[in-house]
């Protein structure tokens, strides 16, 4: 099951491709339901490893739009946040566009390893949990600087996470603020990239429609895990989602150096 943005055609998906969609985005939003993240990394590695890699970021565009509209703009610390962090969003956004450059000149299973290395190094964060602080001084050039690279690797790749997670992480935020801080890079980075493909040709009506209807699988799975959440643990639940993130980037890197 293979498939590429050029070539791509809605009736060219059989059945089997279209049930492994919806397999993965109801997978994705139930692990957001449970833990309140997880819903980009886990869609865009399992179908990175089906499928061309910008048709993989095109249709996660309206789920992850969707999913995280309300974690950024509820939590009452929306203007505090923008104020502060509105630098670091709109490098984050803006640098998506040399990002995207690269995917019709690199290699797509090269930029897959890439992906998937990024996936290696989040799930190492979120098993170590290494202490990560950074003094506000250094907020005025760390936030602009992390922003450009997180663009960067949202255009490669399509991952929103490394390293703007963990700089959201060592700003000493509290855990309310984190969370809607992370629902606003993941607004900002999927309006960036939409808008990037969009610029490049590479974001077509089928494409959309398809995108569009991810959402049917990701919010059910979303309303899953949200009743699944008082009977799990939290804590346990997001070691098995850093342990099964890390073995899916190593998956990913040693297809590619393996051919």
């Amino acid at each position: 099951m293979s498939f590429d943005v050029q070539s791509f055609d809605v009736q060219s998906l059989d059945l089997l491709a279209l049930s492994w969609i919806v397999a993965v985005f109801l997978l994705a939003g139930m692990v957001k339901g449970v833990i309140g993240l997880g819903l980009p990394s886990i869609s865009l590695g399992l179908l990175a490893a089906t499928m061309d890699l910008t048709l993989a970021m095109i249709l996660l565009l309206a789920p992850n739009l969707v999913t995280n509209l309300w974690q950024a703009l509820h939590g009452g610390h929306l203007r505090a946040l923008l104020l502060r962090l509105w630098p670091f969003l709109l490098c984050a956004g803006i640098a998506i566009w040399p990002g995207t450059a690269a995917l019709g000149v690199v290699d797509g299973k090269m930029l897959a390893a890439l992906l998937g290395l990024l996936l290696v190094v989040y799930a190492l964060l979120g098993l170590l949990r290494p202490p990560l602080k950074l003094a506000a001084r250094h907020e005025t050039w760390a936030g602009p600087l992390t922003g450009i690279v997180n663009g960067l690797f949202t255009g490669l790749t399509g991952s929103f996470v490394v390293p703007g997670v963990p700089y959201l992480q060592a700003l000493g935020l509290s855990r309310d603020q984190l969370v809607q801080a992370m629902g606003l890079l993941f607004m900002a980075s999927t309006l960036g990239l939409g808008a990037s493909l969009g610029g490049r040709s590479l974001l077509g009506p089928e494409q959309l429609a398809l995108s569009a209807a991810c959402l049917v699988p990701a919010l059910a799975g979303m309303a899953l895990g949200r009743r699944l959440r008082h009977h799990l643990s939290e804590t346990a639940f997001k070691r098995v989602f850093y342990a099964g993130l890390l073995l899916l980037g190593l998956y990913i890197v040693l297809r590619w150096l393996l051919g």
